[in-house]
């Protein structure tokens, strides 16, 4: 590997005689160009219409051009797009920044992919330290991907209810910060913050427990347990496997069991216990279907023979099931609407992002440049892995990522959720308003979480209001199953696929295309070794790895290569230097 030089005094911002100090040379022979399955081919949607001569509508779902509907206003870029995910209603955001009319001319568009359960804030955070505004400035038509589940990407099946959303998730966003800034006591929590998560879907992260529904209603209750026993019969139409299906219908009957401390009623209860266990286990059909129906009805029935039981214990028993079968249902959904993983983002999100990017800025020899910070980095790494000598990229930088994550201490607090059942009890994890509500304490005397601001930056490296608005504002909730396939990094295959058969360490030998790695040296989350460990995959004379801080300082954490007080004026040089030299 080699090792970068640059400049330790800031550079103009359009400075266009960019030297690169390295030693690292590669040179490329013509291939074959590359297509994308169909199924990755997006069409552009636009909010839009535009009166034009132009055979091609504008393609651009919101814009600052005065003629069309404004952007949402969490959102800085210049322009923001959306592409349609091929055989879902996801729509994701791109935050395009044009070049001003000085900067040096390019030759190939500018893909930045954030990390886990972050948005496109992070690499805009204030024009003092945009890394987007600094890349466009130096000429590189940039673009940020949200992929889906994240900042202004939402789920819509046309174009009024899409801005609707993307408005909506602005302003939740907005109102997350106001809540926190508001917060005057250290010890006060905050009295108003929702993240992505409603409140009945955050009900999934506290201990279960059995509250007070609403009026007993038997026609009702009959039809919501056939539903969710109906649904588990069909497996959620495809989202669990016939293991999870087993286990989380098994949580519900214990839960209804629970109510049941009857001796009694106890043992009817088992005998449709089994009966309905039988059941599920078949595939689906008419005739199952009623055999649901009917168990369902005679559960209920149970219950009600309860309820007219003068015994204490049975008082309110039927509103108890209501609030359980009410909660069983949500949790369901929430199995539903948050069912991704790493490989749905690797095969899906990035590709239609990239192949909506070419299709608009139309680079000669259909490549595009790629930066990634932390996950990011790994979805740049896995689709080196992938695909091979034909990525379709002309260089990448990765920043605090690495494949194997054995020597990360404070990302091993995710290793119980690799367990499937718990996927099952917490289908998310609402990130962003986790940190949001510890905000407070991280932030303010007695500072009792303290040290999770040196997870995010090193001592006086960012600006607290940067800081703050980083913390309040980029993060947002984490599907289990995503994290669930991350947690393979830390065994000693390094990350997988969701198969866990293929390591995306294995092919990186064979890769043409040239990587900078970047570290931080006091980043907890991806230590420096791991991802020099990561950059010696590559073929040597394709690969610079370049650490960033000094013994006695400056410090570099985990985000400050993208928002720290001094990136601009030493990493984001060190990378334009870099990218300049293949584009």
């Amino acid at each position: 590997m080699s090792t970068l030089q640059f400049h330790s005094q800031p550079q103009s911002r359009f400075e266009s005689d960019i030297r690169f100090a390295s030693s690292t040379s590669c040179s490329f022979r013509p291939r074959r160009n590359f297509t994308l399955p169909r199924r990755f081919r997006p069409r552009p949607l636009s909010l839009h219409s535009h009166s034009s001569t132009s055979l091609r509508p504008l393609p651009r779902a919101f814009s600052n051009d005065p003629a069309v509907t404004e952007k949402p206003s969490i959102c800085t870029a210049d322009e923001l797009h959306y592409v349609p995910l091929p055989n879902s209603d996801w729509r994701l955001a791109l935050w395009r920044y044009h070049p001003p009319p000085q900067a040096p001319p390019r030759n190939h568009p500018l893909l930045l992919l954030s990390g886990l359960g972050t948005n496109a804030i992070g690499y805009d955070l204030s024009p003092e330290s945009s890394f987007a505004r600094y890349m466009s400035g130096q000429g590189f038509d940039t673009w940020i991907l949200e992929f889906r589940g994240a900042g202004l990407s939402v789920q819509a099946s046309n174009l009024k209810e899409l801005k609707q959303s993307a408005d909506a998730v602005s302003e939740q966003i907005e109102a997350i910060a106001k809540s926190v800034a508001n917060e005057v006591s250290p010890q006060k929590q905050p009295t108003d913050v929702s993240g992505y998560l409603s409140d009945s879907e955050f009900y999934f992260l506290r201990e279960d427990s059995i509250g007070i529904g609403t009026a007993w209603d038997e026609a009702k209750l009959v039809a919501e347990l056939t539903e969710i026993f109906m649904r588990l019969s069909e497996r959620l139409s495809g989202f669990l496997s016939e293991s999870q299906s087993r286990l989380i219908s098994t949580k519900l009957l214990d839960q209804i069991s629970k109510l049941l401390e009857d001796s009694q009623l106890s043992e009817r209860f088992e005998e449709v216990r089994i009966k309905l266990a039988n059941v599920l286990e078949k595939q689906q059909n008419s005739v199952i279907a009623s055999q649901i129906r009917d168990l369902s009805q005679r559960l209920v029935n149970i219950i009600e023979g309860g309820q007219r039981s003068v015994s204490p214990q049975f008082i309110d028993i039927q509103e108890r099931l209501s609030s359980t079968i009410e909660d069983f249902q949500k949790q369901l959904d929430l199995i539903v609407k948050y069912d991704w993983d790493f490989d749905h983002y690797l095969e899906e999100d990035v590709p239609a992002a990239m192949e909506y990017i070419r299709a608009q800025t139309k680079p000669k020899d259909g490549k595009l440049l790629a930066i990634g910070h932390s996950m990011g980095g790994i979805l740049l790494y896995a689709m080196l892995s992938r695909c091979g000598r034909e990525p379709r990229l002309k260089a990448v930088v990765t920043m605090a990522s690495a494949l194997d994550y054995r020597c990360s201490k404070p990302l091993k607090v995710l290793l119980p959720l690799a367990d499937p059942a718990q996927a099952l009890n917490v289908p998310a994890v609402p990130f962003g308003t986790l940190l949001a509500a510890a905000y407070p304490l991280a932030s303010q005397p007695p500072y009792v979480l303290g040290w999770l601001n040196d997870l995010i930056s090193a001592e006086d490296m960012m600006h607290p209001e940067l800081l703050e608005k980083l913390v309040l504002n980029n993060f947002c909730t984490i599907p289990t199953k995503l994290i669930m396939q991350l947690t393979s990094a830390f065994g000693d295959k390094g990350l997988c696929d969701r198969s866990g058969k293929l390591s995306y360490r294995d092919h990186l030998n064979k890769s043409n295309v040239p990587v900078l790695a970047i570290a931080g040296d006091q980043d907890l989350i991806c230590p420096p070794e791991a991802v020099e460990e990561t950059a010696k995959l590559f073929p040597e004379n394709l690969v610079t790895y370049k650490l960033f801080g000094e013994p006695h300082g400056p410090h570099y954490a985990h985000y400050d290569l993208v928002g720290g007080r001094l990136a601009m004026e030493q990493v984001y040089p060190c990378i334009v230097q870099f990218l300049s030299q293949y584009d």
